[in-house]
């Protein structure tokens, strides 16, 4: 194992080069997964506002439901990262272990809790009594497959960890090309609508997860033992220490997401729907900083393990400056054509033209939201956490949740208040996080003397 702690003057092509080669992968990985989701909601529009509203009702649960192998990922990438930067692969090879069986645990949990509750869920939402019965559908076909998908996240960021990005990117644009083909077959061809997006959404992710469940094996570093697999406690405890502020942070900040969209579901069908459509909308704005945040971590990561300070300053510069670079080109764009873009996955005009007028506006925050991104993923690879949860829960509850219920139950105000209070929340978060980051020179010079 490396011990040899550096700080070594570096140039920084080395750490740009390496951000890029890592992240490029990764964002193209997060644009596919997103496409996903895309292309249900684009593919299904095609048949309605209710139909869009019956695929959309239950994308905060989703969300809800991914953030606990979402802080799996997080306590593993970590972990493994740094292992892999100080040359551990007995280590690596238990973490890999470990992600198996957390993967499992954690999989059936959700598959059986998902399963149980999607009748209920779409009216728990608040959305009108006709789209109970096709939401409620759509829920439980997708979460079929739930245990692979919650394991392809997982082993994912284990094969990230030792610096490989391009396999689950292919793994990615793979799954998005079966989707689409089942979809034409399922919802257009049988013409099974809503349930034959559901079909086709559930097939695609347990492919995916079989194929990043064998991607992960083929790799000698995290091939793990049946030895491997037994849980290890002091193994388990780093990875809680770490993903348990992840988990709790998003479970707060999901939970908020729900009564958020609770609220502007109430509004009608119409107004519902451009809101749904916009906020999956401005996911592709956002992708590229969340596939930095991925490579941010792991190369935090591995300059801890390798012991490198200077590459571990340079890396947080050049993958702020860069996140903060394309988050302010994308705002550009999302403000252009924001019209077009709403029309792709909607044919209602009503709904297209309130919807661009959400984009429009949140199109100004978009580097502020690239802030906080790229933040987490530095805290991330430190293994940091507990400041994001008191930042990040503060603030959606505090500010969106809070006055999103003012201006709407009290003021009785639209959708654009509702967007003002989300873009209050974002800039919120990423100053906070600025204000209370950890300090990397502090953080390395105490990971020195436990390793020395």
């Amino acid at each position: 194992m490396r011990k040899n702690f550096s700080v070594k003057k570096e140039s920084y092509k080395p750490v740009l080069t390496s951000l890029i080669a890592l992240s490029v992968p990764t964002i193209l990985e997060e644009i596919f997964s997103t496409l996903l989701q895309y292309v249900d909601t684009a593919m299904v529009g095609r048949l309605g506002e209710k139909a869009t509203a019956a695929v959309s009702t239950t994308t905060t649960i989703g969300w809800l439901i991914h953030s606990v192998p979402g802080a799996v990922a997080v306590a593993l990438l970590a972990l493994a990262s740094k292992a892999n930067g100080a040359g551990d692969e007995k280590k690596l090879k238990r973490l890999a272990g470990q992600s198996v069986f957390l993967a499992l645990i954690s999989g059936i949990i959700l598959e059986i809790a998902a399963l149980l509750l999607s009748p209920y869920i779409p009216v728990w939402m608040g959305v009108e009594d006709d789209i109970v019965k096709p939401a409620s559908t759509y829920f439980t076909i997708t979460s079929i497959t739930l245990v692979l998908r919650t394991s392809s996240r997982i082993f994912a960021a284990m094969i990230r960890s030792v610096k490989d990005t391009k396999s689950p990117m292919y793994i990615s644009i793979a799954e998005n090309i079966l989707n689409v083909l089942l979809n034409i077959l399922f919802i257009y061809k049988l013409k099974l609508g809503v349930t034959g997006a559901a079909i086709a959404s559930c097939i695609s992710f347990g492919a995916g997860g079989t194929a990043m469940f064998v991607m992960m094996l083929s790799k000698p570093k995290l091939r793990p033992s049946l030895s491997d697999i037994k849980p290890d406690l002091i193994l388990l405890s780093e990875a809680l220490v770490i993903g348990l502020p992840v988990l709790g942070t998003t479970i707060l900040s999901c939970s908020g997401y729900i009564i958020f969209a609770g609220m502007v579901s109430g509004m009608g069908t119409t107004i519902f729907a451009a809101h749904s459509i916009a906020i999956t909308a401005e996911e592709i704005v956002y992708i590229p900083g969340y596939g930095l945040r991925a490579a941010t971590s792991t190369l935090i990561g591995n300059a801890l393990g390798e012991g490198n300070l200077n590459k571990l300053r340079q890396t947080e510069k050049t993958a702020i400056l860069i996140t903060l670079l394309i988050m302010f080109i994308n705002g550009l764009l999302l403000f252009t054509f924001a019209y077009p873009f709403m029309r792709i996955f909607t044919p209602s005009l009503e709904a297209a033209h309130i919807g661009s007028q959400m984009l429009k506006l949140v199109a100004f925050s978009e580097p502020f939201f690239g802030l906080m991104i790229v933040l987490e993923g530095i805290s991330f690879g430190l293994g940091k956490t507990k400041h994001i949860f008191a930042c990040e829960s503060g603030s959606m509850w505090g500010i969106r949740i809070l006055f999103t219920f003012i201006c709407v139950k009290i003021f009785g105000l639209g959708l654009t208040s509702v967007w003002i209070c989300m873009i209050a929340d974002n800039v919120c978060k990423s100053l906070l996080l600025w204000l209370f980051r950890p300090k990397g020179d502090i953080i390395f010079k105490n990971f020195k003397t436990k390793e020395g």
